[in-house]
C-alpha cells in the first residue's frame, strides 16, 4: 500500500510539471505506444493464445489491430480536440466571449477485465494519454500472461512516474481504490462496478464505468434471415461469447423461427467448424456455463470439454424468462432463444429487466426500427448487425443505468479523461452598470433582459 502511495505521489508530482499537457509530448507518447504495440505484437499474440487460446486472426482483429487503429485515429485528431471551443454568449453578457477548455484530470486509475485483456487495458489508456493525464493500469489477474506482456511493454517505453502497470489480484485492486485518484475508469461486472463507485465516492472521484447486462437481439419477421444468422453467429461466438456486448439472447418472431434457426445452425457450422475455439477463462466460469446446458432444449451444440475449458457454440430453445440462464449475463458461447408474436411483447420483456449495454434489431421496416430505438433504453447497438458499432471511433461507447456510466472511443475517450473548464473573457472597454444593486432602476432593467 505504501508503494502505491509513493507511485501515485510521483505521478502527481510529474503531472504538476505540466509536461503531460504539452501537445507534442502527448503525440510523441501516443506514437511511442503505437511503436511498442507493433514491436510486441508477436508476444501479445502468444500471450493471448496462452491465456484464452485465441487464434492469431481473433487476437489481431479484436484486440491488437483495433488498438493500432484507435491510436492512429487519435493522433490525427488530437490537435483539434485540444483547442479551446468558442461558444455563444447571451446578450446579457455583451462585450464578453466564452470558451470551453479541455484539461486533464491528473492521475487516472484504469482497471481492466480479462475477456479482452489487451484491448480493454490499452483503449482507455489512449484516452488518458491523449487528454494529458498520468495513469496507473491494473490489468486482470485471470489472464496473467497477457497482463505480464502488457506490463513489460509499458515499462519498456514509459517511466513509472508517467504510466505504470500494477499487477495483482483483488487485494491489489482494493488497495489501489483506497488511494486518491483524479479519475477512475473501470471495465467489468455490475457487482464490482458498484464496489468501484463506492470507493470513488470517498474522494468524490469522477468515474467511467463500462459494465454489461443481457443484450437482446431481435429478429423480426421481415429480416434478411440468412444475413441475420451469419452476423448474429459472428457477434455472439467471437471470443467464445465472452464479450460484454455479445447478443445475450434472441427474440425471434414465431413466423420465421424455424427457418431462422436452421440458417443460424448453418452459419455456426460454416464459421466455427474446425476453427480454433477461444477458451473459457477459468474453471469457475466453465462450471457456471455448463450448468446452463440442461435448460430448455439444445438445438445445436451443447458439448463441453473440461480439460480444454471449451464449450462449443450452443443454441437453446424452449427457454422462458423463468429459466436460470435468463437471470444473469451469460458471457459465454450459449445463446437462448425466445419467440414472440407482437413487437410489444419484446419491448415489455426487455423493460422488465435492467438496461442492456447493447441491443440488436434485424428488420427492413422503418417503423419497426423507429419503435424499438425510441421505446427501449440501452447503451448502443446496431440495426441489421451485431457488435460492429464498437469499432466505430465516431460513436460513443458506453452503457446506461445498470449497464454503465459515461462513454469512450475516439474523441469520447479524450473527453472521458478531460474536465471541460468554462472561461468567460470580459471586455474592459465598457461596463454594464445595471447589474450592480446600487444603480437606479437596476431591477427594472434586469427584468427587461431576463423575463
Amino acid at each position: 500500500m505504501d508503494s502505491f502511495l509513493a507511485l501515485i505521489s510521483s505521478q502527481r508530482d510529474f503531472f504538476r510539471t505540466g509536461q503531460t499537457k504539452d501537445i507534442p509530448f502527448r503525440l510523441q507518447s501516443l506514437q511511442t505506444f503505437r511503436n511498442a504495440v507493433k514491436l510486441y505484437e508477436k508476444e501479445l499474440m502468444a500471450a493471448l493464445k496462452a491465456d484464452l487460446n485465441k487464434s492469431e486472426f481473433e487476437a489481431y482483429t479484436t484486440e491488437i489491430g483495433m488498438i493500432l487503429n484507435e491510436l492512429r485515429f487519435t493522433m490525427r485528431q488530437l490537435r483539434s480536440w485540444t483547442k479551446p471551443t468558442k461558444v455563444k454568449t447571451p446578450i446579457t453578457h455583451i462585450g464578453s466571449t466564452s470558451y470551453i477548455y479541455p484539461e486533464p484530470y491528473g492521475t487516472a486509475l484504469i482497471i481492466s477485465p480479462w475477456n479482452y485483456p489487451f484491448l480493454l487495458a490499452a483503449a482507455p489508456l489512449i484516452g488518458a494519454i491523449a487528454a494529458g493525464n498520468c495513469a496507473v493500469i491494473k490489468p486482470s489477474e485471470l489472464t496473467p500472461r497477457t497482463s505480464a506482456v502488457f506490463a513489460k511493454m509499458i515499462q519498456d517505453v514509459f517511466p513509472r512516474k508517467y504510466i505504470a502497470v500494477v499487477q495483482g489480484g483483488v487485494e491489489t485492486s482494493e488497495a489501489l481504490l483506497r488511494e486518491k485518484f483524479d479519475k477512475i475508469f473501470f471495465t467489468g461486472s455490475v457487482s464490482v462496478g458498484k464496489v468501484v463507485m463506492k470507493a470513488a465516492a470517498r474522494h468524490l472521484t469522477p468515474v467511467t464505468l463500462e459494465l454489461g447486462g443481457k443484450s437482446p437481439c431481435i429478429v423480426h419477421e421481415d429480416a434478411n434471415l440468412k444475413l441475420a444468422a451469419k452476423r448474429i453467429a459472428w457477434g455472439k461466438f467471437t471470443n467464445a461469447g465472452q464479450t460484454c456486448i455479445a447478443p445475450d439472447y434472441i427474440y425471434v418472431h414465431q413466423r420465421i423461427k424455424d427457418k431462422f434457426l436452421g440458417l443460424l445452425k448453418e452459419a455456426i457450422d460454416e464459421m466455427y467448424s474446425g476453427q480454433t475455439i477461444t477458451r473459457i477463462v477459468n474453471e469457475k466460469h466453465f462450471n457456471r456455463l455448463v450448468s446452463f446446458l440442461d435448460q430448455g432444449s439444445i438445438f445445436t451444440g451443447g458439448k463441453a470439454n473440461r480439460e480444454k475449458l471449451s464449450v462449443e457454440p450452443t443454441i437453446l430453445t424452449n427457454i422462458t424468462w423463468e429459466d436460470t440462464i435468463m437471470k444473469e449475463e451469460i458471457f459465454g458461447p450459449i445463446l437462448p432463444v425466445l419467440e414472440y408474436g407482437e413487437l410489444n411483447e419484446v419491448i415489455e420483456g426487455i423493460h422488465q429487466h435492467p438496461n442492456p449495454l447493447a441491443l440488436y434489431l434485424f428488420s427492413k421496416g422503418s417503423e419497426t426500427k423507429k419503435e424499438i430505438v425510441n421505446s427501449v433504453s440501452f447503451g448502443g447497438g446496431c440495426i441489421n448487425d451485431t457488435i460492429y458499432h464498437f469499432a466505430n471511433p465516431h460513436l460513443p461507447f458506453g452503457g446506461v443505468g445498470t449497464s454503465g456510466i459515461g462513454s469512450y472511443h475516439g474523441k469520447n475517450s479524450f473527453d472521458a479523461f478531460s474536465h471541460q473548464k468554462s472561461i468567460l473573457k470580459q471586455t474592459n472597454l465598457f461596463d454594464i452598470p445595471f447589474r450592480y444593486p446600487h444603480m437606479k432602476n437596476a431591477l427594472k432593467r434586469i427584468k427587461m433582459f431576463l423575463k
